[in-house]
């Protein structure tokens, strides 16, 4: 998919407040060693092995990026994430749990997915994205048609797809679009299948809050078909 197909940006600030002495040395030494290579042809050249190949998509402050690479050490969690302080907080959960399983990535997902092969991630989280309220911006939202298209050629059949988001309209906004695609089954059989968080999900600091103010969060789970 060419990119200048893309919005140019989808998201606001890429950077906040200045960062810690420590999470500005991890981010000049550590981000180039856990990053992704340039060329990308086996899962090998992520993650040294034939591993699954987690991908999770605007990771934020990195709370369920790396609790689930502390829960699945046999899987490689990918994380891109445009904000530079929230890959900086990543970087020190890596360091502090010493973790060998995460590969970082700071930038655009829609363009770093264009590097991966065909049928290449075993899984993909998309939580709670920035839903871009006002009607105007709706196209700035990153779940659109050509982006569930690029989500289901990097998808290997059978892989999954989770979506999660406090807004309502960005919530059936999301699951229109992807089911639309028809690469994609939502796994959903009754109302508490998706009002009620997954057994293997990890709550974020953002859900909290959410969850604080009163707004119902949705966990909308897919498997790409065949």
């Amino acid at each position: 998919m060419p990119a200048d197909t893309f919005e140019p940006r989808l998201y606001g600030r890429a950077k906040g407040h200045a960062l810690k002495p420590r999470q500005a040395r991890l981010v000049d030494e550590l981000l180039p060693k856990i990053g992704l290579p340039k060329t990308i042809h086996t899962a090998a050249d992520i993650a040294g092995d034939d591993r699954p190949l987690w991908l999770e998509i605007g990771f934020g402050g990195a709370e369920h990026l790396i609790a689930q690479a502390q829960a699945n050490p046999d899987v490689c969690l990918i994380g891109i994430e445009p904000y530079l302080n929230g890959v900086a907080k990543a970087l020190v959960g890596v360091e502090e749990d010493k973790l060998d399983n995460v590969r970082l990535v700071r930038g655009d997902a829609r363009l770093i997915l264009q590097s991966m092969p065909d049928g290449f991630l075993d899984r993909i989280f998309i939580l709670y994205p920035d839903p871009w309220p006002k009607k105007r911006h709706n196209k700035r939202r990153l779940v659109q048609g050509e982006f569930v298209t690029e989500l289901a050629r990097v998808l290997k059949p059978g892989g999954h797809l989770r979506f999660a988001s406090d807004i309502d309209h960005y919530q059936a906004w999301a699951l229109a679009h992807i089911l639309d695609d028809g690469h994609f089954s939502w796994t959903a059989n009754r109302a508490d299948d998706w009002r009620t968080a997954p057994d293997d999900h990890v709550p974020t600091r953002y859900e909290g809050k959410a969850k604080k103010a009163g707004r119902p969060c949705v966990y909308l789970d897919f498997v790409r078909t065949h």
